[in-house]
């Protein structure tokens, strides 16, 4: 087994977060798993920022659920077949910051792990997942500034489209990653 040692595999026990890597499973936006096992791997440099946040996270009682990290290219080719639309998926052309190691999905989640209110669901490829979206609640735009706060203060930035999604600065500096700890099911 080969793997590539910029990444860091992230545990709930080890980085006190939530774990739910929704493309190892069938609910997902494609319909079916594209992950062949729910591995959470993070370039060692995003590593490091996700501790800082669910430190800050923790001080207003709150904690982190991961989502997605690290994607596979095969993975991303997977999405973009299902989901061609650049505000929502990378064009496997460009490349996805996931498949860089350097990017994260997550929300927001209480001291019972209860997700937030965020006013759309993960992957919800529509206007009212973009930042700062007029018609979205009042209680969930504060959730969502809540996360912005948390994670930009760890070090991470946002995209506009995604309130989940977080990433390094200068993320697409860094190279694409092959590693064969998350892989896409045969088939």
């Amino acid at each position: 087994m080969s793997f590539d040692d910029r990444l860091v595999e992230i545990t709930g026990e080890r980085h006190g977060v939530a774990i739910d890597m929704v493309y190892a499973r069938a609910g997902n936006l494609t319909g079916r798993p594209i992950y062949a096992a729910a591995r959470c791997l993070l370039r060692r440099e995003a590593e490091v920022c996700l501790r800082r946040a669910v430190e800050l996270a923790g001080l207003a009682g709150l904690g982190l659920k991961l989502l997605d990290a690290y994607r596979p290219a095969s993975a991303q080719a997977l999405l973009w077949k299902c989901v061609p639309d650049q505000r929502y998926v990378a064009d496997t052309r460009v490349g996805s910051n996931h498949s860089r190691g350097t990017a994260l999905d997550l929300t927001l989640v209480d001291g019972d792990g209860t997700e937030l209110d965020m006013g759309t669901g993960f992957d919800a490829m529509v206007d009212l997942s973009h930042h700062f979206h007029p018609d979205v609640p009042p209680g969930a735009q504060r959730n969502r500034l809540w996360l912005l706060g948390i994670m930009t203060q760890a070090g991470f930035e946002p995209i506009d489209d995604e309130w989940w999604h977080y990433q390094l600065p200068a993320a697409r500096s860094f190279p694409m990653l092959e590693d064969d700890r998350v892989t896409c099911p045969p088939g």
